[in-house]
C-alpha cells in the first residue's frame, strides 16, 4: 500500500457516549491524527443524543486534534426499540452497514484505507476490494464466517486485540502476513497529573454487568466484609439500580462507611479517581469466553498510568496483558486467595510510567499505520 496519508473510521458505535468503546474510538483518532493521517469518522445517528458536532464531540471527550466526522441517518430498530434488543442490533447493524458502504464508496473521495470494528463494515468493503483494517475484539461464529468472506480480498487486514483471539482463528491459512496482534492503550497526556495516594483505596471502574452477567464485584464486596479491615473500596461507573442492589449488601456498620459507590462519571472525574487509589481490580464474569480468554480491558492500561497496584481474577485473558507479571492474582470466588493476595500486593511496587510506553496510544497508532502501509 505504501505510507497512508488518510483513513476513514466507520463503524457502528453511537457518539457522544460513556462507555469505554466509544473512548477508545476517540482516543485512537486522536493519536492517527497526531501522527500524521488525515481521519475521517463515520457512525450512525441511531441513538437520541447521537451528534456529529465535532466541537461537542472534542468537548465531551477531551481531545484537541482536528478531524471530519459525520453521522449518517439510521432509519432502522436498534436504538428506538428496547425489546429483543440482540436481534434488532444484528438487523438493523447488517441493513445500516450495507445502505451506509455504499453511500460512503460513491458520495465521498476513496481514502487510503478503511479502519473498523465492524465485521460487517469489514465484509462490505473487502466485497468492493477496498484496503480495510478489522480490529477484533471477540469471537463469534458469525464473525468468523464473514472474516473467512473478508480476507478473500488480499488488501483486508485484522488487528487481534490479544494473543488467544489469534490462536483461535479459525483461518489463519488465509492471513499470511496482514495481521498484528495489538492490544488496547492508554493515553499518557491524561495522565500527567502526580498521584497522590490514599493508602489501603481500592478502586473498580466499569459496568458491573458484561452480556447481562454480573462481574462479580459482589465478590469483593462480601470478601472485604469478612475482612473486617480499614481497606476502603470505590466503585466507579455503577447504573443508579446496581447501587441500590449493591447497597444491600453493604448494609452494617463495620463496611457501609469503607464503599463509596459512583454513577458513570466523565472521563476526566474517573480518571482523578484512579488517581487518588493505591490499588486497582479487574474482576469479570466467569460465564463467557471473552472475559475467560479475549478480553484486553481498557481499565487495565489506565490503572497502569495511574500508577496503581493491580488485583485480578486468575483468568487467562489476564495472564495475557502487557506487564501481567506485576499483576497480583487470586482465584476466582476463592475468598482464602483474594485474602493472601490482598497481603502480598503491599510488597509490589508501582511502575514506573517510563517503562510503559509500549502501551501508549501513540505507540499503538504507529503499529496501525505500520500494518495499514504494509
Amino acid at each position: 500500500m505504501g505510507n497512508i496519508k488518510s483513513l476513514y473510521y466507520l463503524t457502528y458505535q453511537s457518539f457522544p457516549a460513556d462507555t469505554a468503546n466509544s473512548i477508545q474510538t476517540i482516543s485512537n483518532i486522536k493519536y492517527l491524527t497526531k501522527n500524521g493521517i488525515d481521519v475521517t469518522l463515520f457512525f450512525p445517528l441511531r441513538e437520541a443524543g447521537s451528534d456529529d458536532n465535532l466541537n461537542k464531540i472534542k468537548e465531551k471527550y477531551s481531545v484537541n486534534v482536528e478531524f471530519k466526522i459525520f453521522g449518517i441517518k439510521h432509519n432502522f430498530p436498534f436504538g428506538k426499540i428496547n425489546f429483543f434488543n440482540p436481534l434488532f442490533f444484528l438487523i438493523s447493524h447488517y441493513l445500516w452497514t450495507k445502505k451506509t458502504v455504499q453511500q460512503i464508496v460513491e458520495k465521498y473521495p476513496k481514502p487510503d484505507v478503511f479502519f473498523t470494528r465492524s465485521d460487517w463494515v469489514f465484509y462490505f468493503l473487502s466485497k468492493r476490494n477496498l484496503n480495510v483494517i478489522f480490529e477484533y475484539h471477540q469471537y463469534s461464529k458469525l464473525r468468523n464466517y464473514l472474516i473467512k468472506k473478508s480476507l478473500k480480498n488480499k488488501k483486508a487486514k485484522i488487528i487481534f486485540l490479544n494473543n488467544n483471539l489469534y490462536e483461535d482463528f479459525k483461518n489463519k491459512n488465509t492471513l499470511g502476513e496482514r495481521y498484528e496482534i495489538l492490544q488496547n492503550g492508554v493515553d499518557f497526556e491524561k495522565f500527567q497529573s502526580k498521584a497522590q495516594k490514599n493508602k489501603n483505596e481500592i478502586v473498580f471502574v466499569g459496568k458491573l454487568t458484561r452480556f447481562n452477567k454480573s462481574r462479580n464485584i459482589d465478590f469483593i464486596i462480601e470478601s472485604l466484609k469478612k475482612l473486617n479491615t480499614n481497606y476502603k473500596l470505590k466503585i466507579v461507573g455503577a447504573s443508579s439500580d446496581e447501587i441500590k442492589t449493591l447497597k444491600k449488601l453493604t448494609d452494617n456498620k463495620n463496611i457501609d462507611k469503607n464503599i463509596t459507590f459512583y454513577n458513570r462519571l466523565s472521563h476526566i472525574e474517573t480518571i482523578k479517581h484512579l488517581m487518588s487509589a493505591e490499588i486497582g481490580i479487574l474482576i469479570n464474569s466467569e460465564s463467557n469466553s471473552h472475559s475467560l480468554k479475549y478480553t484486553s480491558p481498557i481499565k487495565y492500561f489506565e490503572y497502569l498510568a495511574a500508577e496503581l497496584k493491580i488485583l485480578a481474577v486468575d483468568f487467562n485473558s489476564h495472564r495475557k496483558l502487557p506487564f501481567s507479571e506485576n499483576i497480583v492474582f487470586f482465584q476466582n470466588k476463592d475468598f482464602i486467595s483474594f485474602k493472601l493476595a490482598l497481603e502480598k500486593i503491599h510488597n509490589f511496587k508501582y511502575i514506573d510510567k517510563s517503562a510503559l510506553e509500549e502501551i501508549s496510544l501513540d505507540s499503538r497508532a504507529k503499529n496501525i499505520i505500520k500494518l495499514a502501509s504494509s
